[in-house]
């Protein structure tokens, strides 16, 4: 029987893809309109947002390990997170986890270095593209990596915050991040980080001018195998190694 996947939601459209994603496409595995086993818990995204906007990561992990916990009790074998920025709570969260993690930042960094890219740019919220989150995971696999302007750090953070967590999709957005990312091309990056779950529902292949790496598609995916195949959870790598 294939596990239980456990997803810690945090913003509604990250989360229904990553879901959408893992029942979708587990036919593929498992035989047509098969999936493994999945329950989703998330607190209110105002809950989030009021950690992040004091820098209380602590906060950030207790409703982390609040959600893991009613998982576990629903039969969760692993969990996953579809939203980056969160990820950086994960040092107080895994030592007291009822559960294992997959990291999305380390599947991103292992699909990246597999593709064969080299120096990788990173999107998503100013708190995330500010932390450490994709550094540490894309330099312990042997890449460089970009970091978005001040100035574009805070147009993508508005695109994601007043737009699209509460699913409302402009093509001026777009256009915005087609900017962001022909500038980091110009800077010598051959691939992309879409770094905030939302990024996918606007940003791709056929419209970006890099590659992309879409976190919350990966990581569904890395779910799905874990789940079907038994492969061990993603651990997260150390500087260096």
């Amino acid at each position: 029987m294939p596990q239980h996947i456990g997803i810690v939601g945090c913003s509604f459209e990250g989360a229904a893809l990553c879901y959408k994603t893992i029942c979708a496409e587990g036919a593929a595995l498992l035989g047509p309109h098969a999936h493994p086993e999945v329950s989703l818990h998330t607190h209110s995204l105002a809950d989030y947002v009021d950690c992040l906007e004091r820098g209380d990561w602590p906060g950030v992990g207790e409703l982390m390990l609040s959600s893991a916990h009613k998982l576990a009790a629903a039969g969760a074998d692993f969990l996953i997170c579809p939203d980056n920025t969160i990820h950086q709570a994960l040092p107080y969260v895994e030592p007291r986890s009822p559960r294992p993690w997959l990291h999305i930042a380390s599947v991103v960094a292992d699909e990246a270095a597999g593709r064969g890219f080299r120096r990788v740019g990173i999107t998503g919220t100013r708190w995330l593209v500010e932390s450490e989150v994709y550094p540490d995971q894309l330099t312990a696999c042997g890449l460089a990596y970009l970091r978005p302007s001040t100035l574009d750090r805070d147009e993508i953070q508005r695109i994601i915050m007043d737009e699209l967590v509460c699913g409302i999709f402009k093509p001026e957005a777009v256009a915005r991040f087609q900017q962001v990312i022909q500038r980091m091309k110009d800077q010598g990056c051959d691939a992309v980080v879409l770094g905030c779950t939302e990024i996918p529902l606007i940003m791709n292949d056929a419209n970006s001018p890099l590659p992309t790496l879409d976190s919350t598609r990966l990581l569904a995916r890395a779910a799905l195998r874990r789940a079907v195949q038994g492969e061990a959870p993603t651990i997260v790598k150390e500087k260096g190694l």
